[in-house]
C-alpha cells in the first residue's frame, strides 16, 4: 500500500530483561503475543504507520537488550531517538528500580539533547498478574510525576493499553515537533520583519507560524534519524 510519510519517528524500549519489551513490540507492529519469544539479543525493531489528524506518521520502534553485556551496542541507538518507553514488571520491583538507578540515567547521559528534545514514558508492563504486584500504581505515578512523564501500565499478554501507549507517544512526539517549527517560523517572521512596525511585525508572525509546512518539520525528525544510521 503507498502512502506518503510525513514524520517518521525512532522509539526505543529500555528497560531489565524479562520485563517484556520483546513481546510489546510484538503486540505494537504484528498484534501478537508470543509465550515463547526469546530476548533481545543486541537489536531489534519493528515499524509502524498511524494517522495524526491527515499526517502520516510512521515510527521505528527499537527494542534493545537489557542484558549490561549489550550495553555498548545500544548506546548508539539512544541517539537521533525522538521518543522512550521505560518498561518494567509490575510483579518485580527490582526492575523498576532498575529504570531510576540505570536506565534513566544511561538515557539521559546518552541522549545528547536531553529530556527537552525527547518524550519519555513510563510503562509497567503484565498488568494482567495484578495479584502479583510488587510495584504500587502510586508509587509509578510519583516517579512519574516527579519526572514529567506519563504513565501507563499494559499488558503485552491481553493487548491492554498497548495501543494506547504506542499512540500516546507518537501525538507527543508530534506536538514537539509541531511546537519546534512554530518556534522556528515565528523567529524567523520576526527577523524578515524587522523594519516594519512592531504590530504588523507580530501580524505577520502569526499568520506565518499557522501555516507550518510540514516537509520542513518532518526535516526536523528524518534529520536525526539520518544522524543516527549514519553514526551507526
Amino acid at each position: 500500500m503507498d502512502y506518503e510519510t510525513h514524520y517518521t519517528f525512532k522509539v526505543i524500549l529500555l528497560g531489565s530483561p524479562a520485563v517484556g519489551k520483546s513481546n510489546l513490540l510484538n503486540r505494537m507492529i504484528h498484534n501478537k503475543f508470543d509465550e515463547n519469544i526469546k530476548s533481545t539479543i543486541g537489536i531489534d525493531f519493528g515499524t509502524k504507520v498511524i494517522k495524526i489528524g491527515d499526517k502520516t506518521i510512521k515510527a521505528q520502534i527499537w527494542d534493545t537488550a537489557g542484558q549490561e553485556n549489550y550495553k555498548s551496542i545500544a548506546r548508539a541507538y539512544y541517539k537521533g531517538a525522538v521518543g522512550a518507553l521505560l518498561v518494567y514488571d509490575i510483579t518485580d520491583a527490582k526492575t523498576f528500580q532498575s529504570l531510576q538507578d540505570i536506565w534513566l540515567p544511561r538515557l539521559r547521559n546518552e541522549h545528547p539533547e536531553g529530556d527537552s528534545d525527547i518524550r519519555i514514558m513510563l510503562i509497567g508492563n503484565k498488568s494482567d498478574l495484578t495479584a502479583k504486584r510488587a510495584v504500587a500504581k502510586e508509587d509509578a505515578q510519583a516517579f512519574a510525576d516527579q519526572n514529567k512523564f506519563i504513565f501507563l501500565e499494559t499488558s503485552a499478554l491481553d493487548a491492554s493499553n498497548v495501543d494506547n501507549t504506542f499512540n500516546t507517544v507518537s501525538s507527543e512526539i508530534y506536538k514537539v515537533v509541531c511546537e519546534r517549527e512554530l518556534e522556528r517560523v515565528t523567529a524567523a517572521g520576526r527577523g524578515a520583519a524587522s523594519s516594519t512596525p512592531p504590530a504588523a511585525s507580530e501580524r505577520g508572525a502569526r499568520k506565518e507560524a499557522v501555516n507550518i509546512n510540514s516537509t520542513s518539520a518532518a526535516a526536523v525528525v528524518s534529520a536525526s534519524i539520518e544522524r543516527s544510521e549514519t553514526a551507526n
